[in-house]
């Protein structure tokens, strides 16, 4: 599923939006999810990481699309921005804030479908390197390479990463499932590892970042085969 936010304050060019959202869905077999929101301001209000591709009015009221694009940065560096607008010069401007694309008024399907599929292509290059996951009256998108190890508690997870810690509620299992092609591997039953940041071993323990993570005696072998392919692929 895609999760599209379309911030305009013109109610005809948010219905010819969804409009065309529904009509790419429909000829793509995407499943799209939408909301709208009508000004730059309310939507910053609202913002917590949850979007995947954001189609943002240059011109608002209250707040204009490039100040709520900058401020969307500050707290999201991944999600996909495309500027809506009638003066092609705001494109340039866009850079600033890593805006994907721009579509000028008055949009044609061709020329919104055109971009929208860039900005999908984006997002699935994005995905296969983050992941989402849910806190408390939230969201965050975690890059994977700065996750050091997660840490189950019960029903909690707790990501011990670059940026601090961020629990969870969820599955180890379901977790170890969904991260399995990207270097983690899970020694013990209460951690999951992510082998980029594994320093070495000590007795049972792996050594990450300085702390000792238990990895049981029949997950041993195994831990050290997969820390060896990995550093293997590193060297070569």
């Amino acid at each position: 599923m895609v999760r599209i936010a379309i911030v305009e304050d013109e109610a005809n060019y948010q219905k010819q939006l969804i409009e065309f959202l529904r009509k790419f869905q429909k000829e793509n077999e995407v499943t799209i999810e939408i909301e709208t929101y009508s000004d730059g301001d309310e939507f910053i209000n609202h913002y917590k990481a949850q979007f995947d591709i954001i189609l943002m009015d240059v011109q608002m009221p209250l707040m204009d699309g490039m100040s709520a694009a900058e401020e969307i940065r500050k707290i999201d560096s991944e999600v996909v921005i495309m500027f809506i607008t009638n003066m092609a010069q705001y494109a340039i401007k866009g850079y600033a804030v890593d805006a994907l694309d721009y579509v000028l008024k008055p949009i044609t399907y061709f020329s919104f479908s055109e971009r929208l599929n860039r900005a999908l292509e984006r997002m699935k290059k994005r995905e296969s390197n983050f992941i989402t996951i849910k806190l408390k009256g939230g969201m965050v998108r975690l890059e994977l390479s700065d996750v050091y190890y997660v840490e189950s508690q019960g029903h909690k997870l707790i990501f011990y990463t670059k940026e601090g810690e961020f629990m969870s509620s969820g599955a180890m299992k379901d977790l170890e499932e969904e991260l399995s092609d990207y270097h983690f591997f899970r020694g013990h039953k209460g951690y999951l590892v992510n082998l980029e940041h594994v320093d070495g071993m000590n007795d049972s323990y792996a050594v990450v970042k300085g702390y000792e993570l238990p990895v049981s005696r029949t997950k041993r072998k195994a831990f050290l085969e997969a820390l060896a392919d990995h550093w293997g692929d590193v060297i070569k």
